[in-house]
Order: C-alpha cells, then sequence, then structure tokens
C-alpha cells in the first residue's frame, strides 16, 4: 500500500513539475497560466470548499480537487508544451534540484493581501 502511495506522490509532483515549467514557457496561454495560479492558490489557501477541521472529509477534498486539477490542467495544455515542459520537469528531477520559487510567490501573494486588508480596514 505505501509503494502505491509513494508512486502517486512522485507521479503529483512530477505533474506539479510539469505545470511550472509549462507556466514559465512563453507559449502558454495567458487563461491557463491564471487557471494555474488559481490552483496553486487554493492548494496554499487556508481557505478550503470544505473545512479541515471536518474529520476526513476536509483533509480528503486537498487530495481530490488538487491532483484531479492538475491532470485536468496537463490535459488542456497544448501537446508541444506539455512535452517539452514534462521532458524539461524529468531532467530537473534528474538532476535533483528542488524548486521552491513557486511556493514563495504563492506565499508573498497572501502576505501580501493580508497586509493590505489590515491596512485598508484599520484606517
Amino acid at each position: 500500500m505505501f509503494g502505491r502511495l509513494r508512486k502517486w506522490v512522485k507521479l503529483v509532483k512530477k505533474d506539479a513539475l510539469t505545470l511550472w515549467f509549462a507556466c514559465r514557457d512563453p507559449r502558454t496561454p495567458l487563461r491557463f497560466k491564471l487557471m494555474a495560479t488559481g490552483l496553486a492558490a487554493y492548494a496554499f489557501s487556508p481557505i478550503d470548499l470544505i473545512p479541515d477541521v471536518i474529520p476526513v472529509v476536509g483533509l480528503l477534498d486537498d487530495a481530490v480537487i488538487v491532483p484531479f486539477g492538475m491532470m485536468l490542467l496537463l490535459r488542456l495544455l497544448p501537446a508541444a508544451i506539455r512535452n517539452s515542459s514534462r521532458s524539461r520537469a524529468e531532467l530537473q528531477r534528474a538532476r535533483g534540484k528542488k524548486v521552491f520559487s513557486g511556493l514563495g510567490v504563492v506565499l508573498l501573494a497572501w502576505i501580501a493581501l493580508i497586509i493590505y486588508l489590515i491596512y485598508r480596514h484599520s484606517a
């Protein structure tokens, strides 16, 4: 069971890295980049469709919605961009390099939004 889970996690990581490279490709349509950014924001957002305090179901929504969204985005991506992004992701993983700047961008966006809302409503 843990072997299957480990394979699934590796596949999700590879797909996430593929989407990361696809969003950085200048040939990728803007609407795709916006959808990918929305999915990343949902994944790292403290706001969920189903609150995490509800046992099992609250955590299960993230485990279903995010991979399904990634799968859908990969299918919507033009084949040429998908193939080149997938090969770049495989090369990146083979080199053993980690990509954390995407997480940093999303976190900075949430922090900026919170600071803006605090500043806006405290004055």
